[in-house]
This record gives C-alpha cells, sequence and structure tokens, in this order.
C-alpha cells in the first residue's frame, strides 16, 4: 500500500530510466480520488506530463438516451471503448506531432472533442478511469499498453460523501444524489473493485488531499 506521493514520483523516474514515454493507468471506484492523485503527479512533474480522462469517452446524452442507457451513465457500455483504446494506442505509439483527446466537462455533462493536447515530446501521460483493468473486450487490450495501473483505495463512507456533495454541486438534489451514488455508482465499484488484484500497486487516497473530488 503506498501512502507517500513522492513514492509515486519515484516510481515514474525509476520506469523513464528505459523508456521514452512511461503511461500510467490510475483506476479505482467512482469517488475513490483518481482526478486527485492524478492532479497530484502531474503538478509535480509539471509540463512533463498530461492527464488524459477515460471520461472524455463518454457517450453523448442524446445517444445514451438513444440506446436507453441515460438512467444508468457511468457504467461501462456508456462509454466509447474503441474510441478510447485506439487513442491509447496513439499515446503509446508516439509516432504524431500531437494528439488531441476529448475531456469531460461536468456541469455541461458532456465530452468535449479536442480539449486536451498531447505533444510527442511529453515523457510522462496519466490516463484515468473506472474500467482500465475490467475483462470484457475491448477493455481488456489496454492493460499491455500501459506501464503500470495503480488501483485508488479510499474508505466507503468517503467515497459516498465525496459522490453524493459532486451530484448535488452538479444539480442534484440530496435525495437523488444518495440514490444515484448507492445504485449506479456502486454497481459500477463492484465491477471495479473486482479488478483490484490485478494493478501494480495500491495507492492509500486519504494520503492527498482530502478536500479534492474524483
Amino acid at each position: 500500500m503506498i501512502t507517500r506521493p513522492a513514492e509515486l514520483i519515484d516510481r515514474i523516474e525509476r520506469l523513464r530510466q528505459t523508456r521514452e514515454r512511461v503511461l500510467i493507468g490510475i483506476v479505482g471506484e467512482p469517488g475513490s480520488g483518481k482526478s486527485t492523485v492524478s492532479a497530484a503527479v502531474s503538478d509535480v512533474l509539471g509540463a512533463g506530463a498530461v492527464v488524459v480522462p477515460m471520461d472524455g469517452f463518454h457517450l453523448s446524452n442524446e445517444q445514451l438516451a438513444h440506446l436507453d442507457r441515460a438512467g444508468r451513465k457511468g457504467a461501462i457500455d456508456t462509454f466509447d471503448a474503441f474510441g478510447y483504446l485506439q487513442l491509447v494506442r496513439r499515446l503509446r505509439s508516439r509516432d504524431e506531432p500531437v494528439v488531441y483527446a476529448p475531456d469531460y466537462v461536468r456541469g455541461v455533462e458532456e465530452a468535449i472533442a479536442g480539449s486536451i493536447a498531447v505533444p510527442a515530446d511529453v515523457p510522462v501521460v496519466i490516463t484515468e478511469g473506472n474500467y482500465l483493468l475490467d475483462a470484457d473486450k475491448p477493455w481488456s487490450g489496454l492493460r499491455s499498453l500501459l506501464d503500470e495501473v495503480w488501483y485508488i483505495e479510499a474508505p466507503h463512507h468517503l467515497r459516498l460523501e465525496r459522490l453524493v456533495q459532486r451530484h448535488i454541486r452538479f444539480g442534484m438534489s440530496e435525495s437523488a444524489a444518495w440514490r444515484w451514488a448507492e445504485g449506479p455508482d456502486e454497481s459500477n465499484a463492484q465491477r471495479t473493485r473486482a479488478r483490484r488484484q490485478h494493478a501494480d500497486l495500491v495507492i492509500d487516497v486519504t494520503a492527498f488531499a482530502a478536500d479534492e473530488q474524483d
């Protein structure tokens, strides 16, 4: 269990000694603190790192409504999995001057294309999301593209509190926020948790800023 943020930087520096680019996957249950850890590592590395979230591959709200999946947005089949896999392949190959990745904008609740620029000379790319270790295709193809995958561990009560507060902040009533956190979010958490043992290391998120949100 990793409890010191500096250990993560040391680990990346060791990987960089044998690679031109290091790709780190950060995985965890909804609300666990994936963005907190990604931002903490990226802040230390500065211009030497870019964070590319899996959430940029959310299907649009229009498509989710068309597919009758809007009521469980965030489930594994509400993402463009093949699109995300192809992006990670492009980031791995580094044969383009710049790769532009989408980002997910909370409040708008939609992904925006071309939001994140990843120049070819950036040595560290961090990608974070719920399903980086999932065994189903095409998600299973991600593992071989990533140098390491880190699992974020957070106490259950802390995850729920973060999720509820995030849902409220972006427009849900408190009762609706609790229903979503204990319903769709928890289903997704169980699926993610089942793959914990396949991570390269487990990180105690309480070592990072407690007031940040995933």
